[in-house]
C-alpha cells in the first residue's frame, strides 16, 4: 500500500510539473488537477474530496491574504514615491563607486525585504543602468549583488509570501525563522552577489544593450533618505516585537499590545498607511492618486493567491491520503532529515515547474506530515531549508529568468551562466549555513 501511495504521488507531482511546461497550464489548474487526481486513486471518498481541498485553501489562504495584499500596496508606494531610490543613492555615496557592488548588494537585500522581487528589480534596475553608464563597468559587476539581495530575501525572508506559506503549512515560529532566515540569508547573498559577480563580469561580456526600466515616480519631491529607511523597515522592526516581547518585563496587557502590533497583517498595515502618510499625502499625492496606485498594484496579485491556495489544497488531499504516513514510513526507513528531503524536493519541484511558490508549497505539503511524526525537528530551520531549494536552478520555464535576461540585455546563454548560476548558489549555500546552524539551535 505505501508504494502504491508513493506511485500515484509521483504521477500527482508529474501532473503538477507537466501541466506548468508541456500543456501550459496555469498552475492553479495544474495542482488542483493534480489534487483531484491523488484523492481520486487513493481512495480519498468522493464526498470528502471537495471538503479537503476547501479546508487547505482556507487554511493556507486564511492568514496570507492580508500579507500579500498589504505587502503588494506598501511596494507600490516605495516604487512610485521614489522611496527605494533614495536608499540606494544613499549606498552609492557612501561606499563610492569602487565598492559599488556591496552598495547595491546592500540596496537590494533591504529593499527586498519588504517588496517583491519584481517590484525590486523595477525600482533598482534604473539605477543598475544609469551607474553602469557612468562607471563604464560590465553591468553585471553592478546587476549580480542587486539580484542576489532581491533573491535571497524572496525566497527566505518573512512576510514574503513563500515563507510565510511555509510557516503556516510546518506552524513554524515566525519571530524566529525572521532571525535565522536573517542570519543565513545575508552571508549567503555576499557569496553569491559580490563574490559571483567580480569573478563572473570578468567572463561574460554581454554582447547587446539592456534595456531601460523606468520608474516613472508621480510626484516631483522625494521623500527624504531617512524617511524612506523608515519606512521600508518599519514592518521588520514591528514583527520583531513579536520575538522580544515574552523576554520583556512588562505588565501582560501591554505584552499583548506588541504582540497584536507585531503580527504580520497589522505590521504591514501600519506600515502602509505609514507609507500613504509620509510617501503619499506628504509628497503631495492627493487621496484619488493614491486609491488608483492601490488598486493598480492589487490587480496582478489573483494569480499568486490562486496558487498559494491550490498549493494548500493539494496539501490538505495529501494529509487526507496518508500519503504523508507513508512518506513518514520511507523517510523514518531511509533516516533521510526532513530538512535535506525538505530542501531536495523544493529543488526538483522548482527545477521541473519554474515556480518557486509551487516548489515552497508543494514541498512544504509533501514534508509537513512527516514532521509530525518525529520530535526534536527545528520547524524554522525546515522553513528556511525549503526556501533553499525553492531556489535552485532557475531555467527557460521560470519567469526570473525572462525578467532579468530582458531587463539587463542579456541573451539566453548569457542569462544561464549568470542569473541561473546565482540563483543555484543562493540556493545551495542558504542550505549548507541551515545545515550548520541546525547543530547549534
Amino acid at each position: 500500500m505505501t508504494l502504491y501511495l508513493m506511485g500515484i504521488t509521483v504521477v500527482a507531482i508529474i501532473i503538477v510539473i507537466l501541466g506548468v511546461s508541456w500543456w501550459k497550464w496555469h498552475a492553479f489548474i495544474s495542482l488542483t488537477v493534480a489534487g483531484l487526481f491523488l484523492a481520486i486513486f487513493s481512495g480519498v471518498p468522493l464526498d470528502k474530496i471537495v471538503g479537503a481541498y476547501e479546508t487547505g485553501v482556507g487554511a493556507v489562504l486564511g492568514h496570507l491574504i492580508g500579507i500579500l495584499a498589504l505587502g503588494t500596496i506598501l511596494g507600490k508606494m516605495m516604487s512610485d514615491s521614489g522611496a527605494g531610490m533614495q536608499v540606494a543613492e544613499f549606498f552609492i555615496k557612501k561606499f563610492g563607486k569602487k565598492n559599488m557592488p556591496w552598495a547595491m548588494l546592500l540596496s537590494g537585500f533591504i529593499i527586498g525585504i519588504p517588496v517583491f522581487f519584481e517590484v525590486g528589480l523595477v525600482i533598482l534596475l534604473p539605477l543598475v543602468i544609469a551607474i553602469r553608464k557612468t562607471a563604464k563597468q560590465n553591468i553585471l559587476l553592478i546587476g549580480i549583488p542587486v539580484l542576489a539581495g532581491l533573491s535571497i530575501v524572496h525566497g527566505l525572508v518573512p512576510p514574503h509570501p513563500g515563507a510565510m506559506t511555509a510557516i503556516g503549512i510546518y506552524k513554524a515560529n515566525l519571530g524566529h525563522v525572521l532571525l535565522y532566515s536573517l542570519i543565513i540569508a545575508f552571508p549567503t547573498a555576499i557569496i553569491a552577489g559580490p563574490l559571483f559577480s567580480k569573478w563572473i563580469h570578468k567572463r561574460v561580456k554581454p554582447e547587446g544593450e539592456p534595456t531601460i526600466v523606468r520608474v516613472e515616480t508621480k510626484i516631483n519631491q522625494l521623500p527624504g533618505t531617512g524617511t524612506s529607511f523608515a519606512i521600508i523597515l518599519l514592518p521588520v522592526i514591528l514583527m520583531l516585537l513579536t520575538l522580544v516581547a515574552p523576554y520583556l518585563s512588562m505588565p501582560a496587557g501591554f505584552e499583548k499590545f506588541l504582540l497584536f502590533i507585531g503580527s504580520p497583517v497589522i505590521a504591514l498595515l501600519i506600515s502602509c498607511f505609514a507609507a500613504y502618510f509620509f510617501l503619499g499625502y506628504r509628497q503631495g499625492m492627493d487621496r484619488t492618486l493614491i486609491k488608483k496606485l492601490t488598486e493598480e498594484c492589487l490587480l496582478p496579485l489573483a494569480s499568486i493567491i490562486l496558487i498559494i491556495g491550490a498549493g494548500g489544497g493539494f496539501k490538505q488531499i495529501l494529509i487526507e491520503s496518508g500519503v504523508g504516513d507513508a512518506i513518514a514510513q520511507m523517510s523514518e526507513q531511509l533516516s533521510l532529515s526532513p530538512i535535506v528531503l525538505a530542501f531536495l524536493v523544493a529543488g526538483l519541484i522548482r527545477v521541473a515547474t519554474g515556480s518557486a511558490t509551487v516548489a515552497l508549497t508543494t514541498a512544504a505539503g509533501i514534508v509537513s506530515p512527516v514532521v509530525a511524526h518525529m520530535s526534536g525537528v527545528n520547524l524554522e530551520l525546515l522553513v528556511i531549508a525549503t526556501g533553499a531549494g525553492s531556489l535552485m536552478l532557475s531555467h527557460v520555464n521560470d519567469a526570473g529568468f525572462w525578467l532579468v535576461k530582458e531587463y539587463m540585455g542579456l541573451t539566453v546563454k548569457e542569462t544561464f551562466k549568470t542569473w541561473t548560476v546565482m540563483e543555484t548558489i543562493l540556493s545551495f549555500v542558504a542550505f549548507g549555513f541551515t545545515l550548520i546552524l541546525d547543530l547549534f539551535v
